[in-house]
């Protein structure tokens, strides 16, 4: 007596193997040649930070003698010097003040007007968006003169609160325009789940959809500290009292305080000091850059 096994068909979806696409001749090419203008912008890159750090180490006699070798010993007088002699350690505790303070407000407040332009429709809200867009296309240098008698009226010439002032109005447009579009592109079910769960504009905006746009956040953050603690013009305009001085002014006026007799093992560790922070700063909101607006919402 023989039994029958039932078995189930198999749907030819299943039969249909994937293959790996082979790549063209083309798409080697293409590849080949991005890798190798990928290594010479890394060697660009590279190559003068690694011989500012390696100068930062040797005496002026060493590196007029060999700018390229390495130095005679690896100790850290030059940072001393720069940090004491230069008072570059004042000139970094006032950048740190005033990049960190107006970074922090930036943020807050370009996240909040870019959720609320690009989540809320009302009256004016697209006048405001513009308005935001046109302070993208200002000039710095169009506004110093009247920034400075703006700062002067009120008696915030030469003081950290005014340059903290001036570094959010000149980053808060490009802050809001970088994430009104990221605000934009998430998911309204998310808001609309959250409003039904009993939560009110505060709480979803900050435990729901800040959250869901750390990418965005990340990425803005990283231009807007790379502008700020880059910036010139602004503090030597507005911010001249010696105390009061950032770092892009206190290596300026180092490296031209002493004429022909500067130190330069000092300047490239004053320059090593600077950028420092700028790569630490990368090296913790890149890995924010890795996620992204679905991987968000499966928290």
């Amino acid at each position: 007596m023989s039994t029958k096994i039932a078995t189930k068909p198999v749907p030819d979806s299943a039969l249909i193997i994937k293959r790996k696409p082979k790549d063209t001749p083309g798409d080697r090419a293409v590849a080949g040649v991005s890798h190798v203008m990928l290594s010479i912008w890394a060697l660009i890159v590279i190559l003068p930070l690694l011989w500012t750090v390696l100068s930062s180490f040797k005496t002026t006699s060493e590196i007029f003698a060999s700018p390229f070798g390495l130095p005679a010993s690896f100790n850290f007088k030059n940072y001393a010097t720069a940090w004491t002699s230069a008072s570059i350690g004042t000139y970094f505790l006032n950048t740190v003040i005033v990049v960190g303070l107006a970074l922090l407000i930036v943020m807050v407040l370009g996240s909040m007007t870019a959720y609320v332009l690009a989540r809320f429709v009302f009256p004016g809200s697209k006048a405001i968006y513009t308005l935001m867009l046109a302070g993208l296309t200002f000039p710095i240098f169009l506004a110093i003169v009247p920034l400075f008698f703006v700062l002067k009226n009120t008696g915030l010439l030469n003081t950290r609160p005014g340059l903290i002032i001036v570094y959010v109005a000149f980053a808060l447009p490009f802050t809001v325009f970088f994430l009104f579009s990221f605000f934009k592109a998430l998911p309204h079910e998310i808001s609309e789940a959250a409003s039904i769960d009993g939560a009110g504009e505060w709480r979803t905006f900050f435990q729901v959809m800040l959250p869901m746009a750390k990418p965005g956040l990340a990425s803005v953050a990283i231009f807007n500290f790379l502008g700020l603690w880059n910036q010139y013009l602004i503090p030597v305009a507005l911010n001249t009292k010696e105390d009061q001085k950032v770092l892009s002014q206190g290596i300026g006026a180092f490296a031209g305080q002493m004429g022909y007799a500067v130190d330069f093992g000092a300047l490239f560790a004053a320059v090593v000091i600077t950028v420092i922070p700028v790569l630490i700063v990368y090296i913790i909101f890149q890995r924010q850059l890795q996620g992204s607006v679905s991987a968000g919402t499966m928290k």
